[in-house]
């Protein structure tokens, strides 16, 4: 995935963001203005609603409660009291703190929506959120509270707050009290007006930032386990020929193609799979290589339809009340249902890609199925346990993916004495699935060294040109294992060459761009 450029400013215009955008932001802290183009849009909108405010019509959020209170007129003089009270009554969140990344994701997207111009506000509040987000302060935001609809509205309220003077912030690595925090970086506090309350919270951008973090990063992991992969179908003396173009274009699937292109071009020039391409060794190879590219392949499709849910979302306008033309309509956007079923479906593919990739590791390990490697890939087994328990740790991490693959979006649970009798639990689904892709991760991780580790093992013979680079850039950061050391720093270190797709440098100029 193309990085967004460092120093360009993103300009909200009220036009759909990419994912591309909310990383650079989130995740790389590009800065972001609110463009002229977004204050016209919101001027219509604006002033139907200080319409609105000054007659004695009823309508949703501007001149009622809210939730099950929605039938609860409220006096124009509380109006003011009213918008500020659902922001601080609704920052009612638990547990740790979210990571600073998905905050600053959370304020992106609300801007972004109060920018498309269906909220009724002043620009002043994502004038307000942008300049937070500008800052390098970012709101102390609890995990537990949000149930995926009306959107995200404890992690949304405990960011609102700050703006308002309550709650907290991090400056750094210290929680400091918001008021004082902002006001030493110049930051104004705001004032929120009819319906501005509820438009700081009403809405889907702490599931979708987390989404389109997640899918940012399986993306990269999908690429890297066939990279992986190959470096075991090759330790491995597996066979090629069920990678071949043809006998992959039976089934027209778009994932299972791309998975075993990569193969393909991994392994090509290889002298180890050449050693052996007449030999009889075996006439099939186990699932976990022959199967590899229909396994990463259906992840790959899977993924394409959660990058579309998130893509949605990015270009939808994800609030209650909306504005359109001179009416005030109250209906369901917030609701994060689909965003739900894509974090459920990215955990099952994380659990499954890493469940094959143990597969592969455990047979690596295994003198009986090696194909004449050493046990547990060391040299003298016996006297060194070699890789043994790494695949412990992988087997532990997989069962813990596959509990998480149980689906959470179908676990609505009513609330709001029976008004919102059906809740999406997306952010919920979105932050276990965020913990996935980190599984995914470091299984990818083991699988890595011990394939490494079998590669050198086969001298004389040597790896292909590409997983020969792999091998190499690797090993800048892990040695080879001669006698038994402790592994979790030489496995940490596999997972940071990960997390940077280091193995993209090392392919430059040697292998074909991989899909």
């Amino acid at each position: 995935m193309e990085g967004y450029p460092a120093a360009a400013m993103l300009v909200l215009d009220g036009d759909p963001l990419t994912i591309d955008e909310v990383i650079a932001v989130a995740r790389d802290g590009a800065a972001v203005a609110v463009g002229d183009a977004a204050r016209r849009r919101m001027a219509p909108s604006r002033a139907v609603v200080e319409s609105l405010d000054r007659s004695d019509s009823i309508a949703y959020g501007v001149t009622t409660g809210f939730g099950a209170l929605a039938d609860r007129a409220v006096a124009p003089m509380d109006r003011a009291a009213l918008q500020r009270r659902v922001v601080l009554s609704h920052a009612s969140g638990m547990g740790a703190a979210l990571d600073a990344e998905v905050v600053r994701g959370m304020l992106l997207l609300r801007a972004r929506t109060l920018c498309a111009g269906y909220s009724g506000v002043r620009p002043v509040l994502p004038e307000a959120l942008i300049a937070l987000l500008n800052s390098g302060l970012v709101p102390w935001v609890p995990e537990h509270g949000s149930l995926g609809a009306s959107g995200d509205l404890a992690p949304l309220a405990h960011a609102a707050a700050c703006l308002l003077g309550e709650g907290w912030v991090w400056d750094g690595a210290v929680r400091r009290p918001s008021a004082d925090a902002l006001a030493e970086r110049g930051l104004q506090l705001i004032t929120v007006g009819p319906r501005e309350g509820l438009a700081l919270i009403n809405g889907t951008d702490a599931m979708c930032t987390v989404l389109a973090l997640a899918i940012a990063d399986v993306a990269h992991l999908l690429e890297a386990a066939d990279v992986i992969a190959a470096l075991s179908v090759e330790a491995l003396l597996g066979t090629t020929s069920a990678f071949a173009e043809r006998a992959v274009a039976l089934r027209p699937a778009p994932g299972q193609a791309a998975s075993a292109a990569n193969l393909r071009t991994m392994l090509a020039e290889s002298a180890m799979v050449a050693s052996h391409r007449e030999s009889h060794h075996a006439v099939q190879d186990p699932y976990s290589l022959r199967c590899t590219p229909q396994v990463h392949g259906a992840g790959r499709d899977v993924h394409t339809f959660a990058r579309e849910c998130v893509e949605r979302e990015l270009a939808a306008v994800v609030d209650n009340p909306m504005v359109l033309d001179s009416e005030v309509i109250s209906g369901g956007n917030f609701h994060g249902q689909a965003l739900s079923y894509a974090a459920d479906m990215l955990a099952s593919v994380c659990a499954d890609v890493a469940a094959i990739s143990e597969r592969r590791l455990d047979r690596l390990l295994d003198p009986a199925r090696s194909r004449g490697l050493p046990a547990f890939l060391t040299a003298n087994p016996g006297l060194n346990s070699g890789l043994m328990i790494t695949q412990y740790t992988a087997a532990a991490i997989v069962v813990d993916l596959r509990a998480a693959a149980t689906p959470i979006a179908v676990q609505s649970m009513s609330t709001s004495a029976g008004q919102e009798d059906h809740v999406s639990m997306g952010f919920t689904a979105a932050m276990r699935t965020r913990r996935s892709v980190a599984g995914l991760r470091m299984v990818l991780a083991t699988e890595l060294v011990a394939a490494a580790q079998a590669l050198e093992l086969r001298a004389p013979l040597r790896p292909g040109p590409a997983t020969g680079a792999v091998v190499g850039s690797l090993r800048t950061r892990v040695a080879h294992l001669d006698d038994d050391r402790v592994l979790a720093g030489d496995l940490a270190e596999a997972v940071e060459w990960l997390r940077r797709s280091e193995w993209r440098a090392a392919l430059t100029g040697v292998a074909a761009q991989l899909q």
